[in-house]
């Protein structure tokens, strides 16, 4: 029933799912990182577990709790190419791809480390499998038109 939308849209996984649609195709930004497929890898996190993270937060502040500062993911990493090739499995067609030059200052990996959260909230990602999170946005995305 959620999903992700911005005006200008950023995101990885929603512009895969876009230019599997039909939209604009998608940009590749570096193919020679030290990664093993030379695509940058990244932490992926569905919208409802982010919501359950901040919930947690919520509840805890309003309990009398201490601030805090943590991060929030699955703590695994998934490349560009491990996204767009999920895409096209659960959308059924290929995503329209350019390679193209890194962005300066990207990084070849970031992976979110949560046990901060997870050890004072006791939170979880309850959808941290890459399909599950592209299988609902791409449900998401084809629902709404």
């Amino acid at each position: 029933e959620l999903g992700e939308e911005h005006d200008s849209e950023s995101h990885l996984i929603p512009l895969a799912i876009q230019a599997a649609l039909g939209g604009p195709g998608l940009s590749v930004f570096g193919t020679d990182y030290p990664t093993p497929d030379g695509t940058a890898i990244r932490d992926y996190i569905h919208v409802a577990d982010l919501a359950d993270a901040h919930v947690l937060a919520l509840r805890h502040l309003a309990g009398g709790g201490e601030s805090f500062v943590a991060n929030v993911g699955t703590g695994t990493g998934h490349s560009v190419r491990a996204v767009i090739e999920s895409v096209e499995r659960v959308a059924g067609r290929p995503v329209v791809r350019k390679e193209v030059a890194r962005r300066a200052g990207d990084s070849p990996a970031l992976v979110a480390d949560s046990r901060k959260l997870q050890s004072l909230l006791g939170w979880r990602a309850k959808y941290a499998a890459l399909e599950t999170m592209v299988t609902h946005a791409h449900r998401w995305a084809t629902r709404k038109k």
